[in-house]
């Protein structure tokens, strides 16, 4: 490498990081070193990864090039991964991941902005192209062999890793290159590398313990749920990325494109005729449940051998023959898929009536059940007594409009505590089970729906009533603990609701917040019992048209 060539600037804080020329030691606008270690010289940046940037670098000890990442993010965490990707590289040797000497990590001192020091990382230069960019030369997806060879050569990468108890956390084709000339022909001896360790991890035992200090990476797509939710992860979490990964070099369909609207199962084989067994091994990766994943590395790789050297016999059949039978089995195979693809829907369709039906009823039922706890309370215990000293020293104009007020805020919250115990004992919508986080929710949007509608000046009562659901209903929803798409089930909810209330009030009933102006007598809960369950029965159905139809919508659009 002789003096034609400039130099980079590795300072992120740079306002003149090139050309400098070779020879420099410092960097003449901001004084950085350039000459790194007194062996390295960052030729040009290749771009950004995560937290780092990316250059191409100049060794002049070995006079080759190779691949400088430098760390410009400054949070503790980030500088974790960075100097836990080295470890992991450094204690390395196998050719299917980059080549990182004992001494590759250092840290260059800078006095511009402000005295700091700048991780770095050298490693070795990989020359060739990702299956991400192979993939996009391949349009209609790869090749059945080149996926099982690049399953065979990742496979034995992870089970090294895996025996050094690390886990890689973030396969994807992004992070999978190929040692080749050319992203359009790739051939079956191009050598795979794995890279993009800076999500690493080391575990103990059988699987890796994420506590709150630990930091959450996942790939949206690709990492399976457990560890999206941040829990713990075991050897399998790379097998499902894995599998999901070669799913979509298959077929050329992200990952969650192919994704089942109401079980989120991956529906991928109408795509592309594979070997059977090939097909079901990738389905046995990207099982939800972890215990339906192959267990280790080693297994995987024994079946992925044995699918490697099946072929079906020739010469039996002419090519006429073949063709023809061929041709049969393709039509009958569309039949029977499109048969099954109808008797699905069918199905879905019954068990979402089922399902929307059972959680009206269920919910209704622990709403009456809340009213009446809440009319015990209010009403034969000391708790209403008690509750009306209170509002009348904090709210005392509200206790003067409504004198019996008090009391009916214990009703209402107790009415939402009950719906929120019934929609979580439902299940439905696929929600944690959290039934004390729901009930005080449940109680909470309640009452304060109750409250903001006594400022309410207007004199229509349906007014009065939508404002008190655009309230309630969506605080009781946040507190269910869906697992995605809260945001769009709370609004769903109340507009849902709200609009269930005004096309009732369109047809000519006559729909209001239910109030007291006397001393209820006993069968006075009744009306409140109806009122509460009709609530309950208008969230359980706006719920359900949201998780069984509008929600699968938004996943298909792209809103994960």
């Amino acid at each position: 490498m002789d003096g034609c060539f400039s130099v980079h600037c590795i300072n992120p804080h740079c306002q003149r990081p090139y050309p400098q020329p070779w020879g420099n030691k410092f960097c003449n606008s901001c004084g950085a070193p350039l000459h790194l270690l007194d062996r390295y010289f960052a030729i040009k940046p290749l771009g950004a990864g995560g937290f780092a940037q990316i250059y191409a670098i100049w060794d002049g000890k070995t006079q080759t090039e190779k691949v400088l990442k430098v760390l410009v993010e400054t949070a503790p965490k980030a500088l974790e991964l960075f100097i836990q990707e080295a470890e992991v590289l450094s204690s390395f040797r196998n050719s299917g991941v980059p080549k990182v000497d004992a001494d590759g990590y250092f840290e260059v001192n800078l006095i511009n902005p402000k005295p700091h020091q700048l991780p770095c990382l050298v490693m070795e230069k990989i020359n060739g192209y990702t299956l991400e960019e192979v993939l996009i030369n391949s349009p209609q997806g790869c090749a059945e062999d080149l996926i099982v060879g690049w399953l065979i050569q990742t496979v034995l990468i992870l089970q090294e890793l895996h025996n050094r108890q690390i886990i890689h956390r973030d396969i994807k084709p992004s992070n999978l290159m190929l040692r080749t000339s050319t992203p359009v022909t790739p051939a079956k001896s191009d050598q795979l590398v794995l890279i993009d360790f800076g999500g690493a991890k080391q575990f103990s035992g059988s699987f890796l313990r994420l506590h709150s200090t630990s930091t959450r990476l996942y790939s949206s797509g690709y990492s399976p749920q457990e560890q999206v939710r941040g829990g713990n992860i075991g050897l399998t979490a790379d097998f499902y990325a894995l599998g999901r990964t070669m799913i979509q070099l298959l077929t050329a369909k992200y990952p969650s494109e192919l994704e089942d609207g109401l079980t989120g199962k991956l529906r991928w084989r109408n795509y592309r005729q594979i070997k059977p067994e090939l097909a079901d091994l990738l389905d046995e990766m990207v099982e939800d449940d972890v215990r339906l994943r192959p267990a280790n590395a080693a297994i995987i790789h024994k079946r992925l051998l044995s699918i490697a050297v099946s072929s079906p016999r020739e010469g039996l059949l002419s090519k006429t023959g073949k063709s023809a039978i061929q041709s049969v089995t393709e039509f009958t195979q569309a039949i029977t898929n499109t048969t099954l693809f109808i008797i699905q829907g069918i199905y879905k369709f019954l068990s979402a009536c089922l399902a929307t039906i059972w959680v009206m009823i269920l919910t209704s039922i622990c709403a009456g059940i809340g009213t009446m706890m809440g009319f015990f309370l209010a009403y034969h215990t000391s708790l209403g007594d008690r509750w009306l000293e209170l509002l009348s020293s904090q709210l005392p104009t509200l206790v003067e409009k409504q004198p019996y007020g008090a009391a009916e805020i214990i009703v209402y919250g107790f009415a939402g505590l009950g719906t929120g115990w019934g929609l979580t004992l439902s299940g439905c919508f696929e929600q944690k089970r959290r039934f004390l986080i729901t009930a005080l929710m449940g109680l909470i949007g309640y009452s304060l729906g109750w409250i903001a509608c006594q400022f309410i000046t207007s004199q229509n009562p349906a007014e009065s009533l939508v404002t008190w659901i655009l309230i309630s209903l969506p605080l009781l929803t946040v507190g269910l603990g869906l697992r995605s798409h809260q945001i769009a089930y709370a609004v769903i909810a109340g507009l849902g609701s709200a609009n269930l209330i005004a096309i009732f009030v369109r047809l000519g009933l006559k729909l209001h917040l239910f109030h007291f102006y006397s001393q209820p007598q006993g069968f006075d809960v009744f009306s409140s019992i109806g009122f509460f369950s009709l609530v309950s029965i208008l969230i359980s159905f706006s719920l359900s048209i949201s998780h069984y139809l509008i929600i699968p919508c938004l996943r298909w659009l792209g809103w994960r």
